[in-house]
């Protein structure tokens, strides 16, 4: 399949899947909004469908691996106007695209049946670092810059699938900071604190990611696929899929209902 926004690239047993829109820090326009993120999926269902591949890798072009939501678009996928007069999209409309473009989505890169690596650089921000949390590995550079500074337009800790992952990844407490605040952390803090797998040199990071995939190559292919599918069962098991996803997009359908009251901060 030809991309417009990604370059999927098949080496033996290894695919590598580069979010391409480097002039943007690779971000992306999830909710269905754009091509980009519709085209992260798509490559990685085909990654998924070849019986030959065991490992994907997920990578960025340019200085970030994602420095999350395209924000220019925000809004307006649902219909939102700049006619102060037109009438407010739809709460059916929220929910069908947030359904489709975050649920559907995420719990299929959750549940890709490869060993999936994410090989994290410059920034890794909101829906990038979202996207490297449905991955098995994350490594990232010392100087990574990770976070959820989308949570600063008025989320306050709601409107994403990710806390529950981070929870069990990280802890309450940190998971609550991080969340809340919006506040961006160093690949070695997040490294420190176990959110990402480990962290290394910047110069390292190509290295330590094939060799890393190289190992996970010698696993049978047959038990590749039943370790994730038991994963995939401690996950429900754990509320990840399921629960935190659908959580995750019916809230970020009530969050874009906001009324915002004189003093509070209003993006729009």
């Amino acid at each position: 399949m030809a991309y417009k926004f990604v370059v999927y690239e098949k080496d033996g047993e290894i695919a590598r899947i580069t979010l391409n829109r480097p002039e943007k820090l690779n971000a992306l326009s999830y909710v269905w909004a754009g091509e980009d993120f519709a085209e992260v999926v798509a490559a990685a269902k085909e990654a998924d469908n070849d019986d030959d591949g065991k490992v994907v890798i997920f990578k960025g072009a340019g200085r970030a691996f994602s420095a999350g939501q395209d924000l220019s678009k925000v809004g307006f996928v649902y219909g939102f106007s700049t006619d102060k007069n037109a009438r407010r999209p739809s709460q059916r409309i929220r929910l069908k695209l947030d359904r489709e473009g975050l649920w559907d989505a995420f719990q299929h890169l959750w549940l890709c049946r490869k060993l999936t690596i994410a090989q994290v650089h410059g920034y890794c921000l909101e829906a990038g670092i979202m996207l490297a949390m449905t991955c098995d590995f994350i490594i990232a550079t010392d100087d990574a810059q990770i976070g959820w500074p989308g949570q600063r337009l008025g989320f306050a800790g709601s409107g994403e699938w990710s806390f529950g992952p981070l929870v069990y990844s990280i802890g309450l407490r940190r998971a609550l900071d991080l969340w809340i605040t919006g506040r961006i952390i160093s690949g070695k803090e997040a490294a420190d604190i176990g959110l990402v797998t480990r962290a290394v040199a910047p110069d390292k990071l190509e290295e330590e990611v094939n060799a890393l995939a190289s190992q996970l190559c010698v696993y049978p292919r047959d038990g590749i696929a039943i370790g994730k599918a038991t994963r995939h069962l401690f996950y429900d098991m754990f509320g990840i899929t399921g629960m935190s996803h659908t959580i995750g997009y019916i809230t970020h359908t009530m969050f874009t209902n906001l009324r915002y009251e004189p003093g509070e901060w209003n993006f729009f």
